[in-house]
């Protein structure tokens, strides 16, 4: 998929999921956090097992030793994470709460980074921090002697959405609807203890938690964890333009240095530009693919010429330079 095509998706993706800030904030007021948590990604699972079924089904099953890694990301995203977002969003002000939302990215990349050595650039890690400084503004608040316990609980939801970013990274070969389905389905009803759908809140959990993670696993394939956070970072945009909006006011001089900071970060992690001599080791694996530069191989059944399409295949070495980020094919260190 082309770097256009991967901006394209997390442009949307980012969108989706920036608009369920300020959505979620009008809900607290109706809704516990609990049970608003628990709507929105069972929203988000029965919609996309719907679109699955109109679909025709899954377009292939998660494999047995991968089951572990998506567990993970669902006690860790779709469990603990939304809590602590709804949580944090009634005691903080929306607009506030969506820029906060973009140190889930540097998170991301940190871990991606220290623990599963993805490479950072000089240029990612300036925009990274950046935006922890805009977060620092966000959650310090002049003459207090802690930092308000709202900020501290949105900031530990990014922090869980961080670890299920990583571990999603692991399955993202999957179908991506399958995985986000899946998510859906098991955080939403551990989280729902009264399977009492409010329509607002299951209708805008599909779009901002469903839809938009099944963009988002897609570019996780294809620009790995680190890149693909830090595009998403433009999600909290989304959210403060939109809670402005339902709640017009005036954000004091540290929300605009904040936002400043946080835009900077977002425009040096856009304009990077990675490319060097690599050689690919041998792999074999199974996902949807063309037959590009890295797909050269013969087929072991009868071929009809149609693609994209998905079987197991053999990559065999190859040296060479071109643009490229993490993806499934790009994880050699450096």
């Amino acid at each position: 998929m082309s770097l256009r095509s991967n901006a394209i998706l997390i442009a949307l993706a980012a969108a989706l999921f920036g608009a369920t800030t300020p959505f979620a904030k009008l809900m607290l007021g109706t809704l516990s956090p609990f049970m608003l948590a628990g709507l929105f990604y069972l929203g988000s699972g029965v919609g996309l097992g719907i679109g699955m079924l109109l679909r025709g089904g899954p377009a292939q099953r998660i494999q047995r030793a991968e089951i572990p890694w998506l567990a993970g990301a669902i006690v860790a995203g779709g469990i603990a994470g939304p809590v602590l977002l709804m949580l944090g969003l009634s005691t903080t002000p929306a607009a506030t709460s969506a820029l906060l939302l973009n140190l889930e990215g540097v998170l991301t990349a940190v871990i991606a980074w220290v623990v599963f050595r993805e490479n950072v650039d000089t240029q990612v890690f300036l925009g990274m921090l950046a935006i922890v400084a805009g977060g620092v503004l966000l959650s310090w608040q002049p003459g207090a002697s802690s930092v308000p316990t709202g900020a501290l609980a949105i900031v530990g939801a990014c922090c869980c959405w961080a670890i299920d970013n990583n571990l999603t990274r692991k399955v993202s070969n999957n179908d991506a609807m399958l995985i986000a389905c899946v998510k859906g389905l098991v955080a939403g009803t551990v989280n729902v203890s009264i399977a009492l759908a409010m329509g607002a809140a299951m209708l805008t959990s599909f779009a901002g938690y469903g839809v938009s993670l099944v963009l988002f696993v897609i570019a996780l394939r294809d620009l790995g964890t680190a890149r693909t956070g830090a595009y998403f970072s433009v999600a909290p945009l989304i959210g403060v333009a939109i809670s402005l909006a339902i709640w017009p006011a005036l954000p004091n001089a540290l929300f605009w240095i904040a936002a400043a900071l946080m835009a900077l970060g977002i425009w040096l992690h856009v304009r990077e530009r990675h490319a060097h001599m690599h050689t690919h080791e041998r792999m074999s694996h199974t996902h949807r693919h063309v037959h590009d530069a890295h797909h050269q191989h013969e087929h072991d059944f009868p071929y009809s010429g149609d693609e994209p399409h998905s079987h197991p295949h053999e990559h065999l070495p190859i040296t060479h330079s071109h643009a490229h980020f993490p993806d499934v094919h790009h994880r050699h260190r450096h």
